[in-house]
């Protein structure tokens, strides 16, 4: 299978960095301090801002300090990250200049991912702040499609989560879906789902950039 685009988009979380132990402990943790049942936060949490979350199941704490909190323990957390196996490959096949991430993490929190297993901070991020609406709202991936110079519907967006997948479609983009923190039939509509970048090749061709899976 062959796929065209001009740029490519990537979530960080479950895309890039395998990170669900840590957001899933962190969670739990939250849940012990308030007496909280977790798994209608767990369920949706991944591929969403913190703060989106909690407004979703528990609005009455959805409060800064409980942001801020959240963010703090899973700055301290790296155990068990990890890269997703041959991300790092592929996004060195990639030119610098067509590629970027678009998380819902913080700033800080996403440079500390990307460096603790080994990626470079890439030129172009944007992150939880940088929007007044988080996924599934279209703004970070029309952000980070404006940012790289291209239109949505000329990108290709790599996602793992729902909310995420609703992201990048409402922007006009496609969708390359990882089913590494949901399986593949939970996702939506994309145009193919992989488990990783294993058999994944990019090749540049004119102004695009030809994606194939082997």
């Amino acid at each position: 299978m062959e796929l065209r685009c001009k740029a490519c988009l990537f979530d960080l979380d479950g895309v890039l960095v395998d990170s669900r132990d840590v957001v899933e402990r962190t969670w739990r943790r939250w849940g012990q301090l308030h007496q909280l049942d977790v798994q209608p936060l767990l369920r949706i949490a991944h591929g969403r801002r913190a703060r989106d979350t909690l407004r979703a199941i528990v609005p009455h704490l959805a409060t800064d300090a409980e942001v801020a909190w959240l963010d703090a323990a899973e700055l301290e957390d790296v155990d068990g990250l990890r890269a997703v196996p041959r991300a790092r490959d592929f996004l060195a096949s990639l030119p610098p200049e067509r590629w970027g991430i678009v998380t819902s993490c913080s700033r800080p929190l996403a440079q500390l991912r990307l460096t603790a297993v080994g990626f470079a901070v890439p030129a172009m991020i944007v992150v939880s702040e940088d929007v007044r609406r988080g996924k599934p709202a279209p703004d970070g991936y029309r952000l980070g499609a404006k940012r790289l110079g291209y239109d949505p519907t000329d990108c290709i967006v790599f996602e793992d989560a729902p909310p995420g997948v609703e992201a990048a479609r409402a922007a006009g983009a496609r969708v390359v879906a990882l089913h590494t923190t949901h399986l593949a039939a939970e996702l939506g509509d994309c145009e193919i789902a992989i488990s990783d970048f294993s058999n994944l090749r990019v090749r540049s061709a004119s102004d695009a950039l030809v994606l194939t899976l082997a």
